[in-house]
């Protein structure tokens, strides 16, 4: 049954919910040469990375989405180095097509303002219940470079590389687009198209997504908290858009592997 807040009159309800998300650890071939008990102490010191829980604030228009932050099991810190490539507050306007985030690295802050990931969803009939509410399915597939701009890897590095290079000399083979394929389960008795991360744009609040190797599962929903909420956008940081994010992170990451070349080479 719906709630009464949600009748065409209410314009300010607000609501809160609760995600925990669970990422799969790919060892690949070193993995191979591991025993169990190297595994699993491998899984204990990325545990901070692997399992995170996050919090999104929503309204009828907009959203905060934060991660909670958490100590290290082992050490007592907070992941520094992960921390320069973990998503930062992200607020989505769904009115306005508008995404402003706040990302730190190396000690900078940064602003980014970009529009919405455009996804477009294949709705499902399968239906399932999460908790209290009825919920269905949807899918859709997106470049993965799209739902992971604020992260780094050597790999996406290389390609860039190589692609500068195959511009310079004959024509360049078209660029392979890596995809991820998203599955996301929402329920019209929340009827906002927030959802938590990049995902978004569903007749109802979006309570489990899963896409790669990480699931997120809302644990816990609460509508019209006691405390008001505040859902605005970051304001602090040298503004810049997604693209130009990338470039800059892919050029400290360049320039830190170069240093260090040069250093092992005296």
């Amino acid at each position: 049954m719906l709630l009464s807040f949600f009748s065409v009159h209410a314009q300010d309800f607000q609501g809160q919910a609760f995600y925990f998300s669970k990422s799969t650890m790919e060892l690949g071939s070193w993995g191979a040469r591991m025993s169990e008990a190297q595994k699993k102490e491998v899984y204990a010191r990325l545990q901070n990375r692997l399992e995170k829980t996050y919090i999104l604030n929503f309204n009828k228009e907009a959203s905060v989405f934060k991660e909670e932050e958490k100590l290290d099991a082992m050490s007592g810190a907070t992941d520094s180095w992960g921390k320069n490539f973990a998503r930062g507050e992200q607020y989505k306007n769904v009115k306005g097509n508008q995404l402003v985030q706040s990302q730190e690295f190396y000690g900078k802050l940064f602003l980014v303002k970009d529009e919405l990931q455009a996804i477009k969803w294949e709705m499902g009939s399968e239906s399932k219940q999460i908790g209290q509410y009825m919920c269905f399915k949807a899918t859709a597939t997106v470049p993965t470079n799209e739902l992971t701009w604020f992260d780094f890897s050597w790999g996406r590095l290389r390609q860039n590389n190589a692609n500068t290079a195959d511009a310079s000399g004959a024509e360049a083979a078209e660029p392979v687009v890596e995809m991820t394929k998203i599955e996301a389960w929402y329920t019209p008795q929340i009827p906002v198209a927030h959802g938590p991360a990049e995902y978004w744009g569903l007749p109802g609040l979006i309570l489990e997504v899963s896409a790669g190797n990480t699931t997120m599962l809302c644990s816990k929903i609460v509508m019209n908290p006691e405390v008001k909420l505040k859902i605005e956008a970051p304001e602090k940081g040298k503004v810049i858009t997604k693209a130009e994010y990338q470039v800059t992170v892919a050029d400290k990451m360049q320039e830190m592997r170069d240093n260090r070349g040069r250093r092992r080479s005296r």
